[in-house]
């Protein structure tokens, strides 16, 4: 009986392994994205630590250079935060361009195996096909033997 070779095999697993590199890249998107969002929530907290320190301050005896002090620790903060805003945003749009190239990876490698199922369901038609012609030769081949036989 024949083996089916798919012809274009070498590129499929190239495919697979492009498929895989480029999980692999989504995952680190993904992972780069969640460390950014903590960072920022980190960052946010510190933040509201020094809104409260500086509400309990203004509150009780006045300690002027502490509370400048602390008024400073609130505009670094607010850089900080925007700084780690566009950290997120630019994290997320890599998430995305990560996800997109996935996607089209996901589809090539689908298309190859489209391909390969098609080239399969040929080759078995084929070799359908091929049996029949056999068969039918075999029969004809008998047949023919039998009449011959009896007209001797």
């Amino acid at each position: 009986m024949a083996k089916f070779v798919y012809r274009l095999q070498n590129v499929l697993d190239v495919k697979y392994r492009l498929e895989s590199l480029e999980k692999t890249a989504y995952a680190q998107a993904v992972a780069r994205l969640a460390e950014e969002e903590s960072k920022f929530q980190e960052l946010l907290t510190r933040q509201n630590t020094y809104r409260a320190e500086l509400k309990e301050a203004s509150n009780g005896v006045l300690d002027i250079k502490h509370i400048q002090h602390l008024s400073d620790s609130m505009e670094v903060m607010k850089g900080l935060i925007q700084k780690q805003f566009l950290n997120v945003n630019i994290a997320q749009k890599n998430l995305e361009a990560a996800r997109t190239r996935l996607n089209k990876a996901m589809q090539e490698r689908k298309i190859y195996e489209k391909l390969k199922e098609k080239a399969f369901e040929n080759f078995k038609t084929e070799l359908a096909d091929q049996e029949k012609k056999e068969i039918d030769e075999l029969v004809s081949f008998t047949y023919n033997d039998a009449n011959s036989d009896e007209s001797d």
